[in-house]
């Protein structure tokens, strides 16, 4: 039996991506006004205000930013993401969905979470639904002072502060909820629970620990040479990159052999090569 290319599962990933966003915006968020952040937020504030359907504005919205992003990405990843908004819109105008609930925490919260797999499993399948990030980037590029977070947020809070003038400070608070949902929907999805984390182990048992990470946990270890700062002593330093799952494992294993140990932990937003095993859970 073949296995799925690449492509067929970039395919996959897009098309439920679609769906899911679909019945979010749908099934839950147009029938309440709320909206969410970002590009899609923008798109629905307009077509609230227009009377417009959400199918002309989310194409013609992203548009921009996706020209943008074939000239900073290429041209790959603009097809896939015209494609995918134009799948998304198609899905807006053709396909029925049932309005699921009209409670309005549940609507905000799981309106939030299906935009949010929306986005994160077309952002898998290399496009996006929403082109927010795009922006961000670019912006974030040609300014020393801003980030690509500071963008999406100063971005946000006027989304929200519109939202708040034209339709409400409940409907904005409610839509709030909802971007903070799909936004941590994203995330997970992009790193999942195996978000990886970075060690630094100071300790004068230094070597007995990185025997234990290797042998219980099958993780590489990397060893630095320091200095005391105090005392100007050699000092062994070890580094390691673990998943969230992992961290209290090898916070017990450096307790076990020196209690007194200094451990620094901080996350990472990607990581490459080395011994970088996959837990069972994954």
């Amino acid at each position: 039996m073949k296995r799925p290319t690449h492509a067929a599962i970039d395919v996959a990933l897009v098309t439920l991506g679609i769906l899911s966003a679909a019945f979010g915006l749908k099934g839950f968020l147009l029938s309440s006004r709320f909206i969410d952040g970002g590009v899609t937020g923008i798109s629905m504030l307009v077509s609230d205000l227009t009377g417009l359907p959400l199918a002309l504005f989310i194409p013609l919205i992203n548009l921009p930013f996706i020209a943008v992003g074939y000239r900073q990405i290429g041209a790959r990843f603009a097809l896939k993401s015209t494609l995918a908004i134009a799948g998304l819109s198609a899905c807006l105008a053709l396909l029925s969905f049932p309005d699921v609930t009209h409670d309005k925490l549940l609507t905000a919260v799981f309106g939030g979470f299906f935009i949010g797999a929306g986005i994160g499993l077309a952002m898998r399948g290399g496009a996006v639904l929403d082109g927010t990030e795009v922006a961000a980037l670019l912006v974030s590029k040609n300014s020393s002072l801003l980030r690509v977070g500071d963008v999406i947020l100063l971005l946000n809070v006027f989304i929200f502060s519109a939202a708040a003038f034209f339709l409400g400070v409940e409907i904005a608070l409610y839509s709030v909820l909802t971007y903070v949902a799909a936004s941590k929907t994203v995330d997970f999805l992009l790193h999942g629970i195996e978000q990886y984390t970075a060690m630094v182990i100071v300790s004068e048992h230094s070597e007995p620990i990185r025997q234990a990470i290797i042998r219980d946990l099958a993780r590489g270890v990397t060893l630095y040479k320091g200095r005391r700062g105090w005392t100007d002593a050699e000092q062994d330093i070890l580094f390691c990159v673990v998943t969230r799952l992992e961290i209290g494992r090898v916070r017990g294993l450096v307790a076990e052999y020196d209690p007194a140990a200094f451990v620094v932990i901080y996350p990472l937003s990607d990581v490459h090569g080395g011994v970088i095993k996959k837990s069972a859970l994954h």
